[in-house]
């Protein structure tokens, strides 16, 4: 009796230990990705030069605090960079439109070739356009950056938003995730639209696209990060310098000639709050999304 009433006891005392070993875990993975993004905060109030002589650190000295390089940033103080604030703001704005765009047209996109392979299961190419999906995700952007950069130069697209957007468009993964959640979405839905005199397309839009809300935060936020954060394609797209997006504007600060870390780091600081604004507006269907399709029955 007494070993069969310390076994609960003894699950009880190991559950408690796991959980304080899970904690700690998840405490010291926190601080990791809090690291440098505090340290890039209170880098953003420093002069340039102790990140130079320092490297980004967690120093909370307020004797060296100043916001001289967001004054600079605004155009509020004189500067001698090689920017100005109106370059700086005229680079956030075509990223914003540029990632807006992306985030929007890829969507819609990527939703209806989703929807296309996943409900309608007796199209014969259904299954071989969904394993070329998932075959391409394969691929590295490295390899598939020579030829659709030649494509976008033969249909004359160089040094346009169009030529920027229209490549990645249809987005292997966005296309999977939708086809990972419709999976788990009844069909019936279809047929009660078709009784109900609903066209195919309407059925698409009115029915299935607002249960697809969780899917449509959560692909939102992915894509709207891998379009904001973005350089290489857009670099090698754009050729003139008001039409440069922030990552591309803020990386000419970098020259043999001298670094302006100064604009740089408070530059990029300002530079996060879309994305952290686009987080806490769907946060809240970015873990329904997640999760979809993992239970099922």
């Amino acid at each position: 009796m007494a070993n069969n009433s310390s076994a609960p006891k003894t699950i009880e005392s190991n559950h408690k230990v796991a959980m304080v070993l899970t904690n700690l875990l998840f405490i010291v993975i926190c601080f990791l990705i809090a690291f440098p993004l505090l340290a890039g905060l209170l880098a953003s109030f420093r002069p340039g030069r102790e990140l130079v002589q320092n490297g980004l650190a967690i120093n909370w000295d307020f004797s060296t605090m100043t916001l001289n390089n967001y004054k600079y940033l605004f155009g509020m103080l004189g500067s001698d960079s090689v920017i100005d604030s109106a370059k700086y703001f005229m680079w956030y704005k075509n990223s914003l439109i540029l990632t807006i765009s992306t985030v929007i047209l890829t969507l819609l996109v990527c939703y209806f070739v989703s929807y296309g392979i996943t409900m309608y299961p007796k199209f014969k190419l259904s299954g071989f356009l969904l394993f070329m999906v998932i075959a391409t995700m394969c691929v590295p952007f490295e390899i598939l950056m020579l030829p659709l950069y030649q494509e976008v130069t033969v249909l004359k697209l160089i040094d346009t938003r169009a030529g920027v957007i229209l490549p990645g468009l249809c987005a292997a993964s966005t296309i999977f995730f939708f086809h990972q959640y419709m999976q788990g979405l009844p069909r019936e839905l279809l047929d009660a639209g078709r009784i109900d005199g609903c066209t195919e397309y309407g059925i698409s839009v009115k029915i299935m696209m607002p249960i697809c809300k969780p899917a449509f935060a959560s692909m939102a936020i992915l894509c709207a990060m891998g379009s904001w954060n973005n350089m290489l394609w857009p670099m090698l797209v754009f050729r003139s310098t008001n039409k440069f997006t922030l990552q591309i504007g803020l990386n000419t600060l970098l020259t043999p000639y001298g670094n302006n870390y100064d604009l740089l780091i408070a530059g990029s600081m300002f530079g996060i709050i879309p994305i952290l604004l686009i987080y806490l507006l769907f946060q809240r269907y970015l873990i329904d999304g997640m999760t979809a399709g993992a239970v099922k029955g």
